[in-house]
This record gives C-alpha cells, structure tokens and sequence, in this order.
C-alpha cells in the first residue's frame, strides 16, 4: 500500500506536469499567432487604405480626366512605393488598364490573366486572391487585393487593384523557433496555403482542404487540437485564429515531442527513482516479513513453552489448571462427571541416583509418551504436575471408567521394560490416584486434586504399581456414570501386578479386558 500510494503521488504528479506543459504550449502558440494576426492585419488594413484613396479617385471623373502626370500624384500616394507592396492598377468596368502606379504597362494584361478575381467586382469588400506569380513584379510570389470602384450612382467604374509580395509573410515568419518539426502556417479560408516556416517555394498556393487539419481548423474562430500533418506524419498541437474581417487563417503547430519534451524526461527520472526505490522497498519488505515469522516463530515458541513442558511436550502445571477449572464449570453446568489420575513413577528417585539424570529424563519421555497413547479421546487432557507426576484430566468420565483407564496407563508403564534394579519389581512403574466429582467432600477443583494425590499415597503406602481410587465418605452413586450399577460403593481399590488385596476397598480389574469399555 505505501509503495501504490507513493507511485499514485508521483503518477499524479507526473500527469499534472504533463497537462501544465500542453497547457503552456497552448499559450505559448496562441500570444504567437495574436502576434501575427495584428501584424498581418495592420499591414492589409495600410494598404487597404490605399487602395480605397485609390477607388474614390477613380470614381471621380473630374480626377481621371487629369493630366497623366497630376493624375498620378493625386491618385497614388506613398504607400504604393511601400517594402512588399506591388504596383496598384485601376481597371476599367471591361478590364481594360487605366492607370498604374507605375510605368510597367507591359505585364499588366498577364497579371490581369493570371488573378483569380473578376475585372470588375460586384461587392465593395476587400478580395484577396489566391499567390500567383507576377510579371509586373519581377516574376515574384503575390497575392492581390481588389476593391470596386463605385461612381456617386452606385454603378461599377472599374476595378482598383494592388499587390502584396508573399516575401512579406516569409519574412515575418522567419526568426520564429518552435523546435525541431515546428510549423507556422497562414492560408487563406478556402485552403490555399500563402506561405509556411520552414519555407518551401513548391508549397505555396497549394490546397489544404484535403486535410485534417485544415477541417479542424475551420470549426471556429479560433481553437487548439493535436493532429498529425499529411505532409510529413508529424504530430503536432495546432493552435489556429482566423483574422477578423479577413480570409486568412494562421496556425502555429509546435511538435508534441518538443512539448512533452521535458515532461518526458522528468518521467525517466520517476521511473528510475520508481525502481531504485520499489527494489529499496521490497529488500525492506522482505527483510521485515522475514524477522515477523522469526518472531512469529519465537512467540509461538514462546507460547509454547509458557503451556508445555520443555522435557515432555505435555501440558505444564498452568495449562492444567486452566483446563481443569474449564472442564470442572462444564462439568458443572451439563450435569456430567469429571475425573483425575495422578500418576507417580515409584522410585523415581532412586532411579535418577542410579542411572544418572539422562536416564531419568529419557524415561520421563518414555512414560509421558505411553500415557498419552493410553488416554486417546480427543477431550482427555495429559499433563505434567511436576517432577516424575502426571495429571490425566478426563471430562464426562466415571469412577468406573476412570479406574479402567487408570489401570490401563499403569500397565502400559509396566510393560515398557524400562529397567529399574532399584525396584522390587525390576522394571519402572508408577502408582496412580484416581478420584471423580459427586463423592463428598469433593466441592471444587483443590479437592479433587487433592483426593487424588492422597490416592496416589495410599497406593504407594499399598506397595506401589497398584491403582487407588479416593473414597471420602459413605459410597454414593456418581451422577451420570451408567456403567456402574447404582448400588455399586465408590471406595479406594488397589491393584498390583501379580496380587488383588483388598483394605476397606473393591479391587480393580486387573485384565486389560475387563472395565475396557465402561467409559
């Protein structure tokens, strides 16, 4: 999550950036093309009103009728002889030349041929032509600019036309940088490209309206798009403004590649940051989740040990008296039996002197994994109360059925063989102490532990490898152990390996098939 937060910080980021820079280059092109819009448009307007001092002369017979010479100062001022403007004719209403602002009468009747407007128009606006090649001045580029000549009647006296050199709008465009692939183009509303930057003389006067851009571009007065030129492939952001009043559109198209230039570069620097840090970032990850499951793995341990003997891997002391409090309220609340065996190695002691601390450890392992496989329900509990004792926790189990388990542990014990030369009967084994909720005198978890720890005692006191179950009181019922007949006495009951004796008790069976199955 901080690695996606911190790459959407920087995404975001680098995404702003990108629209900041289209945004600039927005502006950047539309103050270019204001720019050349008001020079454009002054410099026609200049001329324009030439070329209207030049109509109303023409409309007066009194100024035609003039003497060449006079006629000539009176009708054409200054501006004619102006940087890019050509010669200004006056054509009569059939075309024919009247008078020139020069003295080139040769060229005009192929000038008058080559214009693409009429001799005589029928609407007093300004009309620019489409660039042609011009004799009257010396075969250069121009566009020409015609105004009708209207007598004080309203009928056409003519035509009054000037010229302006397409040197003009190459020279205005030269010196303008947009980066490599940049354009600046001016044509007219009809497609008919006047000049662009870089120049190319075999572009002028060509039609544009084949393209997209050009189609684009006539949607408005003036916009923004991004679009890829039909000339050379290139794409570029077109920022385009049609000149008010007249038939000329200018466009500035900087490439998209020089826009995002910088962005682009900014980006490489992210993604090269993006990968030292995400490579940073996964060492940390890694470095992190591996110390969580070494301490995950140290706190389960941990737990471990804090609930289990080290030496065994049985229940410890605190583990049993949680359990045993739990199941003494379960037994409590569902009406149901519970008993203990506490299990005692006899001699244990003396075996530890004689074979030495090791010895008794493994044989602390051996008895603890033999109980464990005696007392196989899933809810019986085993545990290690201390030293060479075990506690066996059995819920919902009678006197009866707790006696045949007990003696079925001690057996187990016995037949492990584990030699004890210390003890009479050669091998290690234990005395066990059995006691069962429901006897008085038995009221909470301290007493039964305690019936049958002295249980445990009295087996020992019996000559040990025997069974002993508690007995406090007169015998009672147990309350829920069906196998046992009612009128049956709940007493203390030894059993050995070789001899029943029984002292104020019953005795247990000592076959393994008898009590098996009264659990």
């Amino acid at each position: 999550m901080l690695w996606l937060g911190t790459a959407g910080i920087g995404v975001a980021m680098l995404l702003a950036s990108r629209a900041d820079a289209y945004d600039r280059a927005v502006q950047n092109a539309s103050n270019l093309t204001l720019v050349l819009e008001r020079d454009i448009q002054r410099s026609i307007e200049l001329y324009d009103l030439s070329l209207r001092a030049v109509a109303e002369g023409a409309a007066d017979p009194g100024v035609m009728s003039l003497p060449p010479r006079l006629r000539q100062q009176v009708l054409f001022d200054r501006a004619a002889t102006a940087r890019y403007l050509g010669p200004i004719s006056v054509l009569g209403p059939n075309g024919e030349l009247l008078v020139r602002s020069d003295d080139a009468q040769a060229s005009e009747r192929t000038d008058r041929n080559s214009l693409a407007v009429p001799s005589s128009l029928t609407d007093a606006g300004l009309h620019i032509s489409r660039p042609y090649l011009s004799a009257s001045a010396h075969n250069t580029s121009v566009i020409a600019l015609s105004r009708r000549v209207t007598r004080a009647d309203g009928t056409s006296a003519g035509t009054v036309v000037g010229r302006l050199n397409i040197d003009y709008f190459r020279d205005l465009l030269d010196g303008l940088s947009l980066g490599p692939g940049g354009t600046v183009a001016v044509f007219e509303t009809d497609g008919t490209l006047i000049t662009r930057l870089p120049y190319d003389p075999a572009m002028i006067g060509r039609s544009l309206t084949h393209t997209s851009v050009y189609k684009q571009a006539m949607l408005g007065s003036r916009g923004a798009f991004v679009g890829t030129a039909s000339t050379d492939g290139v794409r570029r952001l077109y920022v385009y403004r049609h000149l008010p009043g007249l038939p000329i559109v200018v466009d500035v198209a900087p490439t998209t590649d020089e826009i995002f230039a910088d962005w682009w570069a900014r980006t490489r620097w992210f993604a090269a940051l993006m990968l030292v840090f995400t490579a940073i970032k996964a060492t940390g990850i890694r470095l992190l989740v591996r110390e969580l499951r070494r301490r995950q793995r140290a706190e389960s341990e941990l737990k471990r040990m804090a609930q289990h003997d080290a030496l065994t891997g049985l229940d410890n002391r605190g583990t049993l008296d949680t359990v045993t409090a739990s199941e003494w309220r379960r037994g409590k609340r569902n009406g149901q039996p519970l008993s203990l065996l506490f299990i005692d190695i006899d001699n244990f002691k003396a075996y530890n002197d004689y074979y030495g601390h090791q010895a008794g450890d493994e044989t602390l392992k051996a008895v603890a994994t033999c109980i464990l496989a005696s007392v196989t329900r899933p809810g019986d509990h085993v545990a290690r109360y201390g030293g060479e004792e075990f506690v066996v926790v059995l819920p919902e189990t009678g006197s009866a059925s707790a006696l045949s388990i007990a003696e079925k542990v001690r057996r187990a014990i016995h037949e492990l063989h584990i030699e004890h030369v210390m003890s009479i009967f050669g091998f290690v084994t234990a005395s066990i102490g059995v006691s069962t909720t429901g006897v008085p005198g038995i009221t909470d978890v301290c007493t039964l532990v305690k019936a049958a720890d002295d249980a445990v005692y009295k087996a020992k006191g019996l000559g040990r490898n025997k069974v002993c179950a508690a007995a406090t009181g007169d015998p009672v019922p147990v309350p829920g152990d069906a196998s046992r007949p009612a009128d049956q006495p709940v007493a203390e009951a030894c059993d050995d390996a070789h001899t029943n004796t029984a002292t104020s008790a019953r005795t247990v069976p000592s076959t393994p098939a008898e009590g098996a199955g009264q659990r």
